[in-house]
């Protein structure tokens, strides 16, 4: 039997990048990965464009929604192996407590709900922001993690996050 691995994507408004984040590991994952999403100051709702989108392309949108990331520090939260900051906010903030030092890193990307213009305009940047996302997961999820040392790992996570064709590098 093999580890399932919990991991929280976390963006401070929890209402799209970590939202795809936890979609798209959900389904890239599944089996070896359980994700979740969350935020520092979450806006409440998820937002339009990213349930659009991931419905298009055939993900479940049932159980998202937009949460904080306290309800990921209580005591009968699970715990997480990964947490992921996906936005330069969330990375900069003091985050809470995660019991069992789960392995952190930061994936910033821009914000496709910050992005103004025409409806063409605003679902490329959504759809844009979901093909990096599904890039750094899809690289996660084929790593070899049983079988590598915290510091090696840690240098993958943190490759995958820089640059993406260095990944594989460390």
């Amino acid at each position: 039997m093999t580890k399932t691995y919990n991991v929280l994507f976390l963006c401070t408004g929890n209402s799209a990048r970590s939202i795809l984040g936890e979609a798209i590991m959900n389904a890239e994952g599944a089996g070896k990965f359980h994700a979740y999403s969350a935020g520092s100051r979450p806006a409440g709702d998820v937002n339009p464009h990213a349930l659009e989108l991931l419905q298009r392309l055939g993900h479940d949108v049932s159980g998202l929604r937009s949460k904080s990331w306290d309800e990921f520090a209580l005591p009968d939260a699970p715990k997480m192996d990964f947490v992921f900051t996906v936005c330069d906010q969330a990375a900069a903030e003091e985050c809470p407590f995660w019991p069992g030092q789960p392995m952190t890193a930061h994936w910033g990307l821009a914000d496709p709900a910050a992005v103004r213009g025409s409806n063409v305009e605003i679902n490329l940047a959504f759809s844009e922001t979901y093909r990096m996302l599904r890039q750094r997961i899809s690289t996660f999820a084929s790593l070899p993690i049983a079988s590598l040392d915290r510091l090696s790992l840690k240098n993958r996570l943190d490759a995958i996050g820089r640059d993406q064709t260095h990944a594989d590098a460390n």
